[in-house]
């Protein structure tokens, strides 16, 4: 930016937003406050409510923009995944990527639930992000003679958090192939009792 330029809105709010979600994760919403975040995005803590009246409001924006980036990578990651029982397991191999990331600490939405003791609106954006998990697994799964899709795709989606917080607790990505190994199982049986004569 050159000097005496204004500075640019658009990059000053993903600047906040970029800071707050990465102290949130590394150290939790209660952890942090809005000097810190502030200070470390470059902003003043005028610029900061300008875009965010709250850190609630901080907190929530945070969220939802991270909901939104991890449901866009996983769709854009597995759309090329062979058909059939892979394509739906694709899903699970980008997890165990991210999962033996260093750093990884979790979901960060079932953390921010938990760090805020489910607060009504942090709630509900967790609800939309687990819809939208089911959702993807849904579609994948629709195109498998599975018998109960929805059923299914819940009990995929069970595997999937859980191997996240168990690899947060362990500290060792192993749980990500245990899930992956468990769903091979669940698909294989499902697409086996829908083409059973």
């Amino acid at each position: 930016m050159a000097a005496g330029a204004p500075p640019n809105p658009v990059a000053t709010r993903a600047k906040i937003l970029e800071t707050a979600t990465e102290l949130f994760y590394r150290k939790g919403v209660h952890a942090v406050g809005v000097n810190e975040i502030a200070a470390r995005a470059s902003a003043s803590k005028l610029s900061l409510y300008k875009y965010f009246p709250g850190k609630d409001d901080l907190v929530r924006a945070m969220l939802a923009e991270h909901s939104d980036r991890i449901h866009a990578w996983l769709e854009r990651n597995t759309a090329d995944a062979p058909s059939g029982p892979a394509r739906v397991l694709s899903v699970f191999d980008l997890l165990i990527e991210w999962f033996a990331q260093p750093g990884y600490r979790g979901c960060a939405v079932v953390n921010t639930v938990t760090d805020t003791r489910a607060e009504p609106a942090i709630a509900e954006i967790a609800r939309r992000h687990l819809v939208r998990y089911r959702a993807l697994l849904e579609a994948r799964l629709a195109e498998l003679p599975v018998p109960d899709v929805p059923a299914l795709a819940r009990q995929l989606l069970l595997l999937v958090e859980g191997a996240s917080v168990v690899t947060a607790i362990d500290g060792e990505p192993a749980a990500g192939t245990d899930a992956r190994a468990a769903a091979e199982l669940l698909v294989s049986a499902a697409v086996a009792a829908g083409t059973r004569p």
